[in-house]
């Protein structure tokens, strides 16, 4: 107040948080998405269905697909849900762990707040822990080699447990390890798998044992001609991104016909124009052509004609992997199509698959890009299959990139809450409340595992506690939820990447941070259509451009 004059400095209606309330209730609605994704963790977690507002339904129990699913309004909620989404982009597997923590974190630094600890000082402490955390856990790691196959399957097994993959679990592990190992390139002594090489088909029908991999691509396309050839063996495959049709010119123009003889010539010549792209196809010695644009009706004639097998129209993304997968390069000027640009495929065939006609590109020669056909008996099913897939793709390819994987079942965890309280000590200060709180906080991980798979939590974390501390490789000692007890987690073949775990603590620190140090939140009213005015370009007079009275 200035001489009694209110000072308002923010428009009317908005709102604003303070203090402790603004902490409670981002903490709150923080906590509030954790608890929503808490059910799902570990094998025995419980599946959600989400319903959206036009009936269609989402049955799963993945953690970054039930948030992004549903319709969060709170900015701090928003914030967990990115944590997720990182995880998801990052690792493919780890996202409710991620989340979980998170949640905990936030929990945990609520009763700090209680007890008079500084934000600034949680939020340090929480760093602090984070760091040494990814230390402790690089120690616990095992190390794996890109070629073993069957320690790769252990991870990718390990990632779909409790998916609703029913007992096709064993299959689809070598399907992903085996696709993984076949797009996975070596670079300055490096390996890196990028599973976007990997294309995902689904088509439901069938069984989840249906589901398999192709050395090659699948295309949701069919052939253009009904005259031309089914199949086509030792396919030799022209890979061409500019149309075989008559091009339009670039400037506009009117030509008179007074004959019909003149427009007789004019149809011959494009004739003409169209055989000789034909021609050319035919003379790089292609016997199939796999068009990015559109092919002209009598051109598609003359490619039949030829007995040269064609598909058009396909998209960028799946030239991109044709052209890995073959060997063959992408042509964007027809006269540039040698033999030498050819891509070769031991078969190309077109085969009915549920109710579509699809091409499919097999017998590739080492292909550096692969493709999985996922089968299920609805549409349900298959989402869920191909979201596990997903995951286990991610995971064998994170593990083949760093080469080092750590034990599940909680065991990081356990490890990582007894190692941090003797950290604790070692930094002294109320910043050592924050990192025994983060410790505890780590605790959540085990216990929701027992807890979600019918066990007593108290019982199996004191377990876990004296294993690690009293026994001979107590480290790898986990939740067991498919035995109901504690056992050594590399006997029991539970294994994750290391990335999963490091990129979890640190992503669920750094959001715990963030939505500690915000003390005020001002939140904008929303405009009302009334409030918000004439649309853009609708003048002064309500869209008639500001027309002054009497022009009406």
């Amino acid at each position: 107040m200035l001489g009694n004059q209110p000072i308002i400095v923010l428009r009317e209606g908005t709102e604003s948080t303070r203090g402790k309330t603004a902490h409670s209730n981002n903490i709150m609605a923080a906590r509030a998405v954790a608890d929503a994704v808490r059910s799902t963790l570990g094998p025995k977690g419980m599946d959600k269905m989400l319903v959206d507002s036009m009936g269609d339904i989402v049955i799963t129990n993945d953690g970054a697909t039930i948030l992004k699913e549903l319709d969060i309004e709170h900015p701090a909620a928003k914030m967990v849900v990115e944590v997720a989404k990182t995880q998801d982009n990052e690792c493919g597997d780890g996202t409710t762990t991620a989340v979980v923590i998170a949640g905990e974190l936030l929990k945990k630094s609520e009763a700090l707040i209680d007890q008079n600890v500084h934000p600034t000082v949680i939020s340090n402490g929480f760093r602090l822990a984070a760091q040494e955390a990814v230390k402790i856990l690089k120690r616990m790691g095992i190390e794996v080699s890109p070629t073993d196959k069957k320690m790769l399957k252990l991870v990718a097994m390990t990632a779909m447990t409790g998916k609703g993959v029913g007992g096709e679990r064993d299959l689809l592990a070598d399907i992903a390890v085996e696709a993984v190992s076949s797009v996975a390139e070596k670079e300055d002594g490096k390996y890196r798998a990028d599973i976007d090489n990997i294309q995902v088909e689904k088509k439901h029908g069938g069984a989840v044992s249906d589901t398999n991999m192709i050395k090659g691509l699948i295309l949701d396309k069919e052939r253009m001609h009904s005259r031309m050839p089914r199949v086509v063996k030792d396919a030799k495959i022209a890979l061409v991104d500019s149309a075989l049709e008559i091009k339009k010119t670039e400037v506009e123009a009117k030509i008179q016909i007074r004959d019909p003889t003149q427009m007789q010539k004019f149809l011959d010549e494009e004739e003409k124009t169209l055989k000789a792209m034909v021609e050319k196809v035919k003379k790089s010695g292609a016997t199939v052509l796999i068009c990015e644009k559109g092919v002209d009706d009598l051109a598609q004639h003359y490619l039949a004609k030829e007995g040269i097998y064609a598909v058009r129209r396909v998209k960028r993304s799946d030239m991109e992997k044709l052209s890995k997968a073959t060997g063959g390069k992408i042509i964007t000027n027809l006269d540039d199509l040698k033999a030498s640009e050819l891509g070769y495929a031991g078969q190309v065939e077109e085969n009915k698959i549920s109710d579509s006609d699809m091409t499919f590109v097999t017998g590739c020669k080492n292909p550096k890009a692969v493709s999985i056909l996922i089968r299920g008996g609805t549409e349900h099913v298959v989402d869920e299959v191909e979201r596990a897939l997903h995951d286990a793709l991610k995971v064998v390819a994170v593990s083949i990139e760093d080469g080092v994987v750590v034990p599940g079942g909680g065991a990081p965890e356990i490890e990582l809450a007894l190692k941090l309280r003797n950290y604790g000590q070692t930094v002294g200060g109320r910043e050592q409340l924050a990192i025994e709180a983060f410790a505890e906080a780590l605790e959540v991980i085990p216990w929701t595992l027992a807890e979600n798979a019918g066990m007593d939590s108290i019982d199996v974390v004191i377990e876990l506690k004296n294993a690690h501390n009293n026994k001979k490789g107590g480290k790898n000692f986990g939740v067991n939820v498919l035995e109901n007890r504690v056992s050594d987690m590399i006997a029991a073949k539970v294994l994750e990447p290391l990335r999963v775990k490091t990129q979890a603590v640190q992503s669920a620190t750094e959001v715990a941070s963030m939505i500690l140090r915000i003390d005020d939140v001002i939140a904008s009213k929303k405009m009302s259509p009334s409030e918000m005015g004439p649309p853009p370009g609708a003048g002064g007079m309500g869209g008639m451009g500001g027309m002054p009275p009497g022009m009406m």
